[in-house]
């Protein structure tokens, strides 16, 4: 690893332990070195930003492939979480894990990054508006059945073809029994949009990791 991002990775587990860990750092290394390898066009996207942790990793890892001029998009209400629906737990209430955009800002600051382009406001809005027309990378994280279910009708579509969506708290626990189960919302909102059987797969990792991964079909000739 290079030694920068060595330094960012021990960093973004010491100081953002509660939305960041070793698993996931990983997987989504390793998922954009596959990306950048394969030489995909398109933009990154994640929806749930929270304080922008996982989105100055994704930086931090395109820079050291060299894809320093590939755009990041962060979509946040950066009014704290909506209220949980029928399809999901008690875990997360209406008005948690708010943040800014100038939270954002000042944690890619802290490393000298160039902050992504911020899209402030509830996925329904800002999906419909502002979601770049080529995605080549889309990690999804945002917890509820409906926010999760935006995501992937706007994303999908969008993916190029070979390109991944990553599902953070995708909890296949019949494929992953470690995985962790506390926001169910999530994998319900994946069968809804993909049907049965579904194109996403569980990630498994060291711990607990709560991972789906769905890729892009090659375009039929």
């Amino acid at each position: 690893m290079d030694p920068t991002l060595k330094d960012l990775h021990a960093w973004l587990l010491r100081e953002h332990s509660g939305t960041v860990c070793a698993d996931r750092l990983r997987v989504i290394a390793d998922e954009l070195a596959s990306l950048t390898a394969r030489g995909l066009p398109g933009a990154v996207v994640e929806l749930g930003s929270y304080k922008g942790a996982m989105a100055l990793w994704i930086r931090g890892v395109l820079d050291s492939l060299g894809e320093q001029a590939r755009e990041i998009h962060v979509y946040d209400s950066f009014q704290g979480m909506p209220a949980p629906g029928a399809e999901d737990s008690d875990h997360l209430a209406a008005g948690e894990l708010l943040s800014s955009p100038d939270d954002v800002r000042a944690t890619h600051a802290t490393w000298g990054k160039p902050a992504p382009v911020i899209r402030p406001g509830w996925f329904e809005e800002t999906l419909l508006k502002a979601l770049p027309d080529e995605i080549t990378f889309a990690y999804l994280d945002g917890d509820f059945f409906a926010s999760t279910l935006t995501g992937l009708t706007h994303c999908v579509p969008r993916l190029v073809p070979t390109g991944v969506l990553l599902v953070d708290d995708y909890a296949d626990t019949a494929t992953n029994p470690r995985a962790w189960d506390g926001l169910p919302g999530v994998k319900r909102a994946c069968d809804a949009y993909f049907g049965t059987p579904s194109p996403v797969t569980a990630v498994v990792g060291e711990g607990d990791l709560a991972y789906g991964r769905y890729e892009k079909p090659r375009a039929l000739r």
